[in-house]
């Protein structure tokens, strides 16, 4: 029975970054210019890349992940965990010139952050490191991807993928300007809040404004929106139709990482041959899980945890 689960894993391909995170838990954070004395001082493994590909090994699919690391200390760290989680990283490639990703986080009592990236090697990833990788991406049923990485390979990464016919699932962060071309190459894309704002034009504080924000970017060529509004759920435009997925009421400790436990989670499940709306309640589920956790990486879940 074992052998046969492993033969039929989904196959992933995630390209994106691999950070350190560094974490400072204080009771508030603090404003410009402020000191805040107190904090408890956390180093993690981290990278919204990384995150994501992570947690898609974890709830049950093979996974790949295309990234670029430094040659120092926090890169080879990296690997090594990524190797425990049984991620392939034959396309992890190594820049001899810029060091390895860090992320700078603040995380409030309430389980709120502020975070600031040092992107380091992750943004070097090339064009032609993407090529190196065309097998991997021809034999994939989903690629993934976040912004963390230069737009312009994320873009030639999902036009290769649509040519070959593959779901691309983008995450469009940090939030930035699309082109409606790179748009056009997306099965799905996965904004919050802020992103769909700045993807839209229309300030997401509500269903009715998630619903016309979800129509204005579905308007840039991509079928599937699914906006994600935190605690407040999901909002789902699938073609056609619109939905509100409640999320599940938890009691949330850190929610650093958790967006990027949705999209594995997401990917995971759509590629398991579920419906947008089955794989945007899975996702709920494995994210309501992970804030109640601290950490990013440390708080991703198994597949065998969620419950839907």
């Amino acid at each position: 029975m074992r052998g046969e689960e492993i033969v039929c894993k989904s196959k992933i391909v995630v390209i994106g970054s691999c950070n350190t995170d560094m974490v400072v838990k204080a009771s508030r954070l603090p404003v410009p210019g402020e000191t805040i004395l107190g904090g408890t001082f956390y180093m993690n493994p981290g990278g919204k890349g990384a995150n994501q590909a992570i947690a898609a090994a974890r709830l049950g699919a093979e996974v790949t992940l295309i990234s670029k690391i430094g040659y120092d200390l926090f890169g080879l760290q990296a690997l090594e965990i990524y190797r425990s989680e049984k991620i392939n990283t034959e396309f992890i490639f190594t820049d001899q010139k810029s060091p390895s990703g860090v992320a700078l986080i603040s995380v409030d009592s309430f389980g709120e952050n502020s975070i600031i990236v040092a992107p380091g090697a992750s943004r070097s990833l090339s064009v032609e490191d993407i090529d190196k990788a065309r097998s991997k991406l021809e034999e994939a049923d989903i690629i993934l991807m976040q912004l963390e990485v230069p737009i312009e390979t994320a873009e030639y990464a999902a036009s290769i993928a649509k040519s070959y016919g593959k779901k691309v699932i983008l995450n469009p962060a940090p939030a930035s300007v699309l082109s409606n071309s790179f748009l056009g190459s997306v099965h799905t894309i996965l904004p919050n809040r802020v992103e769909a704002e700045m993807l839209s034009g229309i300030k997401v504080v509500d269903a009715d404004s998630a619903r016309r924000a979800a129509m204005v970017i579905g308007e840039k060529g991509i079928e599937n929106v699914v906006i994600t509004l935190g605690k407040d759920g999901a909002y789902v435009k699938e073609k056609e139709e619109y939905t509100m997925i409640p999320a599940k009421e938890v009691e949330t400790i850190d929610t650093t990482g958790a967006g990027d436990v949705f999209c594995g989670a997401f990917s995971v499940y759509l590629s398991e041959n579920h419906t947008l709306t089955e794989s945007v309640e899975f996702a709920n589920a494995a994210a309501a899980l992970a804030v109640t956790r601290m950490g990013a990486q440390s708080a991703i879940p198994y597949k065998r945890e969620i419950a839907l």
